[in-house]
């Protein structure tokens, strides 16, 4: 392996890291704000941002969207998968809301064969089959503590693979800054919306609020981590591939059990723990198979 490999590597697993200290900081929001409403600041706090940078260096005619279409299916992944994991992380332990999060590379796969019309393979069923007997088995002994809580996090990584499939589409539409603008903006505009519906019918205990002062600063570090984290997987990608990189992904799960226990005083069953490394081994599964034909066609061509 070489250096620069090494390196990749390294900042990977900081960039994934930053993730699990994020959702850290938004589980002690809990019961200080809404999820939805914290999602919503936090979203906001970053188009703000993002519009600035980009204007900054592309000119304004960037903020115009291509293929509105596009940009509102990964607006919606975005607001689900927010919205469903900020209220996951206020209810449940973090390594059972993480570990169940993971089961969104099967789900995106299932997403392609019927959207993109790609072939699944038997790998693939494998590996959605196990992640599938994995989410269960987390799912099963904490369905009586955590009620329908704890289908959130599947919810939530429904929403990450809608984002992954409208990354797929709209490839190649604008430059990586425009494209997470876009996503951005759709995805704040969609939580604002939600939370207004839910205060308005009192859904959720969701109230039209300010919030203290302490909460806006979390959500600016929560946003602030995600953007560091994402840039930090960014660079290792460039240093030592996406492929190489992908299993480090599983890091985040390992840091959140750790800060879990130490912050909040979680420690997931023996089944739980027995479920989330199935899910992790069918992440592993589809990463080998990914890699694999990686492989083969570089040696055809």
């Amino acid at each position: 392996m070489r250096s620069t490999e090494r390196q990749g590597l390294l900042i990977a697993a900081c960039g994934f890291s930053t993730f699990s200290f994020g959702d850290a900081v938004i589980k002690t929001m809990s019961g200080q704000w809404s999820a939805l409403a914290a999602g919503s600041l936090r979203f906001a706090i970053a188009t703000a941002v993002l519009g600035v940078l980009l204007v900054m260096k592309e000119g304004a005619g960037a903020l115009r969207m291509p293929r509105p279409g596009v940009q509102l299916l990964r607006g919606s992944g975005i607001a689900l998968g927010t919205g469903a994991f900020f209220s996951a992380l206020f209810l449940l332990p973090m390594a059972e809301a993480t570990a169940i999060l993971f089961a969104s590379p099967m789900l995106t796969s299932l997403l392609a064969a019927v959207v993109l019309r790609e072939p699944v393979r038997k790998a693939t069923w494998i590996a959605i089959c196990i992640a599938f007997c994995g989410v269960l088995l987390v799912v099963r002994p904490n369905f009586a503590l955590y009620g329908w809580a704890i289908v959130l996090p599947l919810l939530a990584a429904m929403g990450v693979s809608m984002l992954i499939i409208g990354n797929r589409i709209g490839a190649n539409l604008a430059s990586g800054l425009a494209m997470q603008f876009y996503s951005s903006a759709v995805g704040a505009s969609l939580l604002i919306l939600a939370t207004m519906v839910c205060a308005s019918l009192g859904v959720g205990g969701v109230e039209l609020s300010w919030p203290p002062v302490s909460v806006v600063i979390r959500c600016a570090i929560v946003a602030f981590t995600a953007t560091t984290g994402h840039w930090l997987v960014y660079t290792a990608t460039t240093r030592a591939g996406a492929a190489l990189i992908a299993p480090m992904t599983y890091i985040q799960f390992l840091i959140s059990l750790m800060l879990g226990l130490i912050l909040f005083g979680d420690w997931p069953d023996a089944l739980s723990l027995v479920g989330a490394a199935l899910i992790v081994s069918a992440g592993l599964i589809l990463w080998r198979e990914g890699r694999a034909t990686d492989l083969a066609q570089t040696d055809a061509a």
